[in-house]
């Protein structure tokens, strides 16, 4: 019998607040919890909207427990087609150098240093909120920068084989149709992505372009249907471009490098 099964009371007052997946939540909850009473005030902080990685403080990310906490955007499942997508643009024979923009708390970066451990790690991001959780999930040796877009990277270090984000790209007339816990919980940074949600996104392929090796490329998260934007973006800055489609129907990666096969 699962936990959640042992405490109704929990999962029946976590989906009347509306939790989609209730016995799932209880039963972090209650693994998580040390004591009744920490339990009960975590479910009044669930019920009352808090995103449950919040309250015990990591998130499942495709096998590892990142660490996350208020004030941070908290990776989503989505997120695991980019850093599939990374870790097979690393095997291609570019250059092991690596580079999270936009980083948060270094989800694509932790899963490259994870399955990839001899590629050198790079993560900014102008969040320093962000960057306290990012440095617990990275290892020492890699470089974490605080900075806009890639001002965040040490000025004297190019040649990146990958340079990977997940930008801000909610456009700004959507961001009301968000769940509430993430436009009350998360930074708006995080989420709002200019009047087509691409405002950030073509800032990084103009910024990537000098730090990229020859063969390296930029791989972004976007929505389907920003590919046709995005893409004339990247073909004006001497891109060529390939999609890789998620199965959800909804999240793509768009990958960029001038010597790209199409």
């Amino acid at each position: 019998m699962t936990p959640a099964a042992r405490d109704p009371e929990l999962v029946a007052g976590l989906r009347a607040a509306g939790c989609v997946f209730a016995e799932d939540e209880a039963a972090v909850l209650q693994e998580w919890a040390p004591d009744a009473v920490a339990l009960a005030a975590a479910a009044r902080r669930r019920r009352a909207g808090e995103p449950l990685e919040h309250i015990v403080g990591f998130v499942e990310f495709g096998g590892l427990r990142l660490t996350v906490g208020p004030g941070a955007f908290v990776p989503r499942r989505r997120s695991l087609l980019l850093a599939h997508a990374v870790i097979g643009l690393l095997d291609d024979g570019r250059p092991p150098l690596f580079a999270e923009a936009c980083c948060g708390v270094a989800p694509i970066a932790a899963t490259v240093r994870t399955h990839r451990p001899g590629v050198s790690l790079h993560a900014c991001d102008a969040d320093p909120v962000a960057l306290g959780y990012a440095r617990r999930n990275l290892p020492p040796e890699a470089q974490i920068g605080c900075g806009t877009l890639l001002s965040g990277l040490p000025a004297d270090v190019s040649g990146f084989g990958v340079i990977a984000a997940v930008p801000p790209y909610v456009p700004e007339p959507e961001l009301p149709l968000l769940p509430p816990e993430a436009l009350d919980h998360e930074p708006l940074r995080a989420l709002a992505g200019g009047p087509d949600g691409l405002a950030v996104a073509g800032e990084l392929l103009h910024a990537a372009r000098e730090r990229l090796a020859p063969d390296g490329v930029l791989a972004l998260e976007l929505y389907r249907g920003q590919v046709p934007a995005a893409g004339r973006l990247a073909s004006a800055l001497g891109y060529r471009v390939r999609v890789v489609e998620g199965d959800d129907g909804q999240t793509v990666v768009l990958v960029a490098g001038a010597e790209l096969s199409p």
